[in-house]
């Protein structure tokens, strides 16, 4: 380790590769709420995020093991769970009073056809307003499962319905 008196110890999430500082400063300067997109390989979880100078607020989150309550019981950590836990997490987001959001995706690499990308049309559809580019999206065949399977499909269509009338 570098040693002197100009030598500077770096953030302690920068130095663990936790947080991009100058990417969170790009996204804070909009003054609007983050849309906050985590994935696992077995959960995403999305919240959405005020700036305050004490600390962020959360004003609405979901996570995909909420869909179980839905009638989801397939695997939480494949494409159509990541749209619909976005399309959740917008229903959310506009009981919340959130009208517009701006995704953040962490350090992730945004990758065309990705699960955040899945969410992030999810949110969309729930009727949010997100900057994003057209050509970012998963296939509608991916975001409806049929990759997966043909009573995917099926699920996926039910789950949504029962969302959309909640």
């Amino acid at each position: 380790m570098a040693q002197g008196p100009r030598y500077k110890v770096p953030f302690r999430r920068r130095r663990e590769g936790r947080t991009d500082y100058r990417q969170r400063a790009k996204l804070l300067r909009a003054r609007i709420p983050r849309a906050v997109v985590r994935m696992s390989l077995r959960n995403t979880a999305i919240q959405f995020v005020d700036y305050d100078s004490v600390g962020d607020k959360v004003l609405a989150s979901a996570n995909s093991k909420e869909l179980a309550e839905m009638g989801w019981n397939l695997s939480t950590g494949n494409i159509p769970a990541a749209y619909l836990t976005g399309y959740l997490a917008g229903k959310k987001a506009k009981k919340a009073g959130v009208e517009k959001a701006v995704l953040d995706i962490g350090l992730k690499v945004p990758a065309k056809g990705a699960g955040c990308f899945a969410a992030l049309k999810g949110m969309l559809d729930a009727g949010l307003e997100i900057p994003h580019g057209e050509d970012i999206f998963p296939s509608e065949e991916r975001i409806k499962g049929h990759h997966i399977g043909e009573n995917v499909e099926k699920l996926f269509v039910e789950v949504k319905n029962k969302m959309e009338r909640d």
